[in-house]
């Protein structure tokens, strides 16, 4: 019989998470988003971890979620106010094992909770396909300089289905 992987769990951010969270970004940016990205485009996008202090300043200023296997962070995902995702990172070593899935999940059942109609996301290239697939409808394309690098992401969207009144969540 085979050995059940373990499963993932969800906790809020807390400021220690900072540096282990920074290495995840850098991680996943450099791993998974190479055939969209240059080099040069990469290492302008992972620097903005590079002021940890910082880092943890964004994450900490936005409802951030962590998600664990084994009690060890794997991926992180923020909502900046109701209804935009500002981040989602997954480390590559757990991609395929629902986690970005996870964490997205709960951010649209945050949203909806802080009543948000719309979700909307900018996605990179890489998560283009990722987000499609969970009902996020490209809006606009849009072009953004980060230390004099050029990228490139595609602001989506999806409807929240609101919860009837009374209806379980």
């Amino acid at each position: 019989m085979g050995q059940a992987l373990p499963e993932a769990a969800l906790r809020p951010f807390l400021a220690a998470d900072t540096p282990v969270l920074a290495a995840i970004f850098v991680a996943a940016i450099q791993e998974l988003t190479g055939d969209d990205y240059g080099e040069a485009q990469q290492e302008a996008w992972a620097s903005a971890a590079d002021d940890e202090e910082q880092f943890g300043k964004k994450l900490a200023g936005e409802l951030t979620l962590i998600a664990t296997l084994q009690n060890s962070p794997v991926g992180f995902a923020s909502l900046k106010g109701a209804d935009h995702i500002e981040m989602l990172y997954v480390h590559p070593s757990a991609v395929g094992q629902g986690v970005g899935a996870m964490l997205c999940d709960a951010l649209e059942k945050l949203a909806g909770a802080r009543g948000a109609k719309n979700l909307s996301v900018d996605a990179s290239d890489t998560a283009l396909e990722f987000f499609r697939k969970r009902g996020y409808v490209a809006k606009q394309r849009n072009t953004l300089t980060v230390n004099g690098e050029w990228l490139a992401n595609t602001t989506m969207q999806k409807a929240l289905v609101a919860a009837a009144p009374g209806a379980p969540s």
